[in-house]
């Protein structure tokens, strides 16, 4: 599965016929988000998500898509307790919508609906909400669902083109941040980018007024100014929130094609 996909290990295509007796039940263990320290965002969470987590962008060429910042290691989220609740005021919207995920675009532009089978909540036993109903149609929730995932597509392609802007003038640089552990051993947290400041006061005017139009500089401030969260992920994490800062341009490693 492409990385994309993230912590879904089992995704099939929902169907009436392989899930007429499926039930599915979400909303209280987020135990599967335990091991990724960062997701993908949208443009349209940056204000309720930068007031929380630091927001930066992850991958390559025309793959670099918004990403949140959820731990202080490579394999750690610190916004998921040990009994798998979520412990964060604000939930990414990549996270909320698991179990669910659109993928495998059919040759006439639709994307498939796809379950988590691994995932705990999905089950025959009627714990949850029915998929179909006993005449194999679609449920409410399962319409609920659709909406959902199809709101979140069409957030993702707007986000798309706002990195492709960012892109395209050239104002994104590699950036790592430093973290020392309680034992005194330095970490690195690498492979992410973010805005170049003084690229950004050097755009012209043109690009500023398109930019101000779409929303798209609110983002970028926005963005910008998420990054003095660093320290708290650190702080989550075990971390001493003085070390927690961003700090020189580093080489970028993670290029994780993230999406919808």
């Amino acid at each position: 599965m492409a990385t994309q996909l993230l912590f879904y290990d089992d995704p099939r295509p929902v169907s009436s016929d392989r899930h007429k007796d499926t039930c599915v039940k979400t909303g209280s263990d987020f135990s599967f988000a335990r091991r990724v320290n960062s997701v993908p965002l949208v443009a349209a969470e940056f204000a309720e998500a930068g007031a929380e987590f630091p927001i930066v962008f992850a991958g390559e060429g025309d793959a670099i898509v918004p990403t949140v910042i959820l731990g202080a290691s490579g394999a750690e989220n610190a916004y998921v307790d040990e009994k798998g609740a979520w412990t964060g005021r604000y939930m990414p919207l990549f996270i909320r919508r698991y179990p669910f995920v659109f993928s495998h675009q059919t040759e006439q532009g639709q994307m498939i609906l796809h379950v988590d089978e691994s995932y705990s909540g999905v089950n025959k036993q009627g714990r949850g909400e029915r998929l179909f109903d006993s005449d194999g149609g679609q449920t409410q929730y399962l319409k609920t669902v659709l909406k959902f995932l199809e709101d979140y597509q069409l957030k993702f392609n707007r986000s798309q083109q706002y990195t492709k802007r960012l892109v395209e003038h050239d104002l994104l640089r590699p950036m790592e941040a430093q973290f020392t552990l309680p034992s005194g051993e330095k970490r690195r947290l690498t492979g992410f980018l973010t805005v170049d400041r003084d690229r950004l006061k050097a755009l012209g005017p043109e690009t500023l007024q398109t930019m101000l139009k779409t929303d798209e500089l609110e983002c970028t401030f926005l963005h910008l100014a998420s990054l003095r969260h660093f320290a708290s992920v650190a702080e989550r994490s075990g971390k001493p929130a003085a070390d927690a800062a961003p700090v020189a341009p580093a080489e970028p490693a993670m290029t994780e094609d993230a999406g919808g």
